[in-house]
Parts: C-alpha cells; sequence; structure tokens
C-alpha cells in the first residue's frame, strides 16, 4: 500500500492539495528543518539586519542624530571617492591582485588531479596531510613568516641567494613584489584545502568506467581530460562563479598585515583605503558614511560580475548557481 505522504504530486493535484502535501512532509521532517533553523537565523542576523546600515552611504552621518535622524546626502560620497586623485590607482591595485589571485584557480584542480593519480594510499594520504595543514595556519602567522623569510638582511630566501653569488632583495619593500608574495603565500596555504571538494567528486569516478577505458586503449592522460575532468567540471563551474564573485573582495587583513610605507602604492586597496577612512584616521575626522559608501561599491561591482558569471554559465553549460 503506497504511503500518500511520501507519493509525489501529480500534475493534475490543485494547488492546495501540494500545499497540504508539502505541509505533510514537513511535519514528518521537522528534525531536518529545526537543524537547519540555528545556520538560518545565524546568517539572518549577522548578514541580513546589518543591511540596514547601508543606509550610512546616502547620509551625511552623525552619531548624535542616529542613521534615521543624520540628513539625507543622496550620491555625495560616491561622487566623492570616484573623483578622488587616488581612486584610478585603488581601482587598478584592487583589480590587478584580484585578478592574478584569479589566475592561481586551476592550481587546486591541478593539485588535486595529481593527487588522484597517485597509487599507493599511505603515500596519497601523506601528501593530503602536509598539503592541508597550511591551511589551519592564521593569516597573521603566514604574514609573520613571510616577513621572517623574505626580510632583506635575516631571511633565509636571502641568505640562500647571497649563498649563491647574487645580491640580497629588497622584497618586502619593493612596489613589484608586493603581488607574488600577496598571490603565492595564499596559494601555499589554500593549495591542499582547496583539492578537498574536487577530490570528493573524483572519488565518484566509477571504477568500472576507467577499466574500460584502459581496455579500450585510453592512456592515463586521456582517462585525466576525459573521464576525471569530466566529473569535476559541474564543481568547477559553481566555484568559478563563487570566485568571479570576489573580485573586487581583496581581503584586508593578509593586504594590511603585508603593507609597508615603502610598498603602499602597489598594496593600498579599497578594504584598506576604507580602514584609512575609519579606524586608521586616528584622532582626525572619521569618514563613517564615506566608507559605508565605498564599501557599498565594491559591494555592488561583486554582485554585476557574479550574475554575468552566471548568467555566461547558464549559456554555457547547464551548470549554475540560480
Amino acid at each position: 500500500m503506497t504511503n500518500s505522504v511520501s507519493a509525489k504530486p501529480f500534475r493534475g493535484e490543485s494547488f492546495s492539495d501540494k500545499l497540504k502535501l508539502k505541509t505533510k512532509l514537513m511535519g514528518r521532517y521537522w528534525q531536518l528543518y529545526l537543524m537547519v533553523l540555528p545556520p538560518v537565523i545565524t546568517t539572518f542576523i549577522w548578514h541580513y539586519i546589518p543591511l540596514y546600515g547601508v543606509l550610512i552611504g546616502f547620509k551625511d552621518y552623525d552619531s548624535n542624530l542616529g542613521i534615521i535622524g543624520s540628513p539625507w546626502y543622496g550620491l555625495e560620497h560616491f561622487k566623492w571617492f570616484l573623483n578622488r586623485p587616488s581612486f584610478l590607482d585603488i581601482l587598478w591595485n584592487t583589480i590587478r591582485i584580484s585578478l592574478y589571485s584569479f589566475a592561481t584557480f586551476p592550481c587546486s584542480i591541478i593539485f588535486a588531479l595529481m593527487i588522484n593519480e597517485l597509487t599507493s594510499k599511505k603515500l596519497k594520504k601523506t601528501v593530503q596531510m602536509i598539503s592541508y595543514m597550511p591551511h589551519f595556519i592564521s593569516t597573521v602567522v603566514v604574514c609573520a613568516m613571510v616577513h621572517m623569510f623574505f626580510n632583506a638582511s635575516t631571511g633565509i630566501v636571502n641568505k640562500a641567494i647571497v649563498a649563491l653569488g647574487g645580491q640580497a632583495v629588497e622584497f618586502l619593500y619593493r612596489t613589484d613584489m608586493f603581488d607574488h608574495l600577496y598571490v603565492w603565500s595564499g596559494v601555499w596555504q589554500g593549495l591542499g584545502w582547496g583539492t578537498i571538494i574536487y577530490l570528493a567528486n573524483l572519488a565518484n569516478v566509477s571504477p568500472d568506467l576507467i577499466e574500460a577505458a584502459r581496455i579500450d586503449g585510453a592512456t592515463r592522460w586521456d582517462i585525466i581530460w576525459h573521464v576525471n575532468v569530466p566529473t569535476i567540471l559541474p564543481t568547477i563551474v559553481i566555484m568559478l562563479i563563487l570566485r568571479v564573485g570576489g573580485i573586487l573582495g581583496v581581503g584586508f587583513e593578509k593586504i594590511f598585515l603585508l603593507q609597508t610605507q615603502r610598498n603602499i602604492s602597489a598594496s593600498r586597496v579599497i578594504s584598506t583605503y576604507v580602514y584609512e577612512l575609519t579606524l586608521g584616521a586616528g584622532g582626525s575626522t572619521i569618514y563613517w558614511d564615506t566608507s559605508a559608501a565605498i564599501g557599498l561599491f565594491n559591494s555592488i561591482i561583486n554582485l554585476i560580475l557574479i550574475i554575468l558569471t552566471n548568467t555566461l554559465a547558464r549559456r554555457l553549460s547547464e551548470v549554475t548557481l540560480w
């Protein structure tokens, strides 16, 4: 006898019948909905309620008057930021570093495919463990390591260069070196962790399919390209869309910790500029309203990019975020 609760609705059912069926299903599996409730509440509290503060970007904000009481200022803060002499430099630094970081996106995919080709399970687990470990090191410690290793006088990298007959390089003070230090230290820290999702997908590849390919004469490269890559392609598309959404989202913490007075012309990005206008202002005037407008400008650009990428992915493939 068929259970009426688990039966799938057919096309001839009315909306009320479907609604009753869904209500029964929710009542039957209420434990699952209860488990989802805490993250939903947390997301609402920390991500949606603060959106109320976006109004500061359109106000001549006065802390004594509050957000609602402050006079309306329109788009003047946005115009002020766009007309700043340093705007183009800040925007270019943000885009340049972001695109450089984005160019390393295939590293995790390639590393996952390489680990998947290891035949020794013990060696595979050892490589995975060693590559995952840097992810659990805090950004502060990673930046401290960069300062220690690339120091002009005491760093191990410069000592090796001098030992080989070269001259010490001031990596931390050269504007042309900042991007490399920022990006590749991030690759080292996140490479192993970024492979977890791809390795999980590669584990779903049927051994029978691989064996059939080998019987047909496929080489290892053929199996990687025609079996493994198509398996993880949907995941690659999703991760790519999410990565594009953060093109202008260069993190503040790491940039700030690697920033020096001599490389600031190449390392000042939108997030650090907002810090300079607020907490970094010290005893001078703090531009809360202007900082909110700049942050909103950054978020709008990221939203546009993620919508465009999702639209392109929908046209080129069947895998999209929505």
